[in-house]
């Protein structure tokens, strides 16, 4: 067995036998091509190869240097695409090896409310390393864009010839490991501390790690006193991590601390039209809008969905359509209603429209109290087994006839009005989801 498939079959173990048979399981390793620094796989289909790149990458890179005790760099590609790797590794070897992934630039970044801010901070920062907000730290949930964001600085300043590490925190703690095993630290802290840029990403996981905080906090000092650029993402703000010290969590705040919040869904579905484009995939604006109520927050998801239904259209020989689509991801919806009540929905609406319980079930006729009671209404109905009568009687109204004709009036909309139809899906995911 070559060293490739040994790779393929340890990554298993870590994730979902789906994830590898659907997607792992199909690539092949070229052993000849494949050299000490430079593993190539390939991939049945451009967004199967895509796909992998974005996930697993990273990792199997990692599991080759435990492996072999080196880093490589590592190639998914398609096999006519052999000259352009040929040609990559020519350049590859003009520049300093990192892991940065070239695809993650501040273009293909969908720029929305819920990550203004961040955006610009690591665009300010990328024009002025080491002057402005530095530490520059971000913070948010998985798969929300803040790896793509601090890789796309780290591009634009490995194209400017700047010495630039990217690492995770798994990875740094590691590198020091085999370095104090082998007693060879004075080449650790040579390689940390003289370069250019420095970016980690899940720093929590510093947490409860005194040797390697010790570490980090003299790596970080020594880079910061040089005017060194260092970027750090993190699930939570600073102060909220816990183990760590506070000598850390001071300088993590020195610079500038940036959030990114989930999407909101105008956001999700320009990221689903971009991916679209990037990945060559033609889906209708009604196939687009479902995916968009499907994904919760973890936007990473998107990806996977479109090289399922790509994987599924092909081996299926059938077009993409919204029931297929429907079909295909069911198991990400994780529908469970049994345990949904009318307090339950009708909190869930008045959280997401900012309006108060109380006055969802209440006369109040303003446009805004209206709009909110007909979603209530309707999620209570198609969600739960109460009757129109007992339904009245929660939501203050006459009787069931109340009731009936308020139905009537939101099947309109919702055939008529795209934007009320994608609110109504949406919170109906996000509603199944979480029960």
């Amino acid at each position: 067995m070559s060293i490739g498939q040994e790779i393929l079959l340890l990554l298993k173990e870590e994730i979902t036998e789906i994830e590898y048979n659907r997607y792992i399981k199909q690539l092949v390793f070229d052993s000849k091509k494949s050299t000490s620094d430079l593993v190539i796989y390939y991939a049945p289909n451009a967004l199967i190869a895509n796909w992998i790149k974005s996930k697993y990458k990273e990792k199997i890179a990692h599991l080759f240097e435990i492996r072999q005790g080196s880093k490589v760099s590592v190639k998914i590609t398609l096999k006519d695409q052999m000259d352009k790797v040929k040609q990559e590794q020519k350049v590859e070897q003009k520049t300093k090896h990192s892991l940065l992934n070239p695809s993650h630039t501040f273009d293909n970044f969908m720029v929305g409310g819920s990550n203004q801010f961040a955006y610009a901070a690591v665009k300010s920062v990328s024009d002025r390393a080491g002057k402005v907000y530095n530490p520059l730290f971000i913070y948010g949930g998985v798969g929300l864009g803040k790896t793509h964001l601090m890789q796309a600085a780290g591009n634009v300043f490995q194209n400017q010839g700047k010495n630039v590490i990217y690492t995770t925190v798994e990875q740094f703690l590691n590198d020091f490991i085999r370095h104090v095993r082998n007693k060879t630290m004075d080449r650790f802290q040579e390689k940390y501390r003289k370069c250019d840029v420095l970016l980690i990403d899940d720093i929590q996981f510093l947490s409860n790690k005194e040797g390697i905080q010790e570490e980090f906090f003299h790596t970080f000092e020594a880079l910061k006193g040089t005017g060194k650029q260092i970027i750090l993402t993190a699930d939570k703000h600073p102060k909220k991590i816990g183990g760590l010290e506070e000598r850390l969590q001071s300088r993590f705040e020195w610079g500038l601390v940036a959030d990114i919040q989930p999407p909101e869904l105008e956001t999700k579905i320009a990221i689903i039209e971009k991916k679209c484009e990037i990945n060559k995939v033609k889906l209708t604006k009604d196939i687009i809008n479902y995916i968009a109520t499907v994904i919760e927050s973890n936007v990473r998801e998107i990806e996977g969905i479109l090289s399922k239904l790509h994987a599924y259209s092909q081996l299926m020989h059938v077009d993409i359509d919204l029931a297929f689509t429907k079909n295909v991801l069911k198991d990400q919806l994780r529908e469970n209603r049994s345990n949904l009540t009318l307090d339950i929905i009708t909190q869930s609406v008045s959280k997401d429209l900012n309006i108060k319980p109380s006055e969802i079930r209440s006369k109040g006729r303003s446009k805004n109290l209206v709009y909110a009671r007909r979603i209530a209404i309707y999620l209570c109905r198609e969600l739960t087994q109460n009757t129109m009568p007992q339904l009245a009687q929660y939501f203050g109204m006459k009787d069931h006839t109340a009731i009936s004709h308020m139905l009537k009036k939101i099947n309109e909309l919702i055939e008529n009005d795209e934007d009320f139809k994608v609110k109504i899906d949406e919170l109906t995911n996000k509603i199944t989801s979480s029960s």
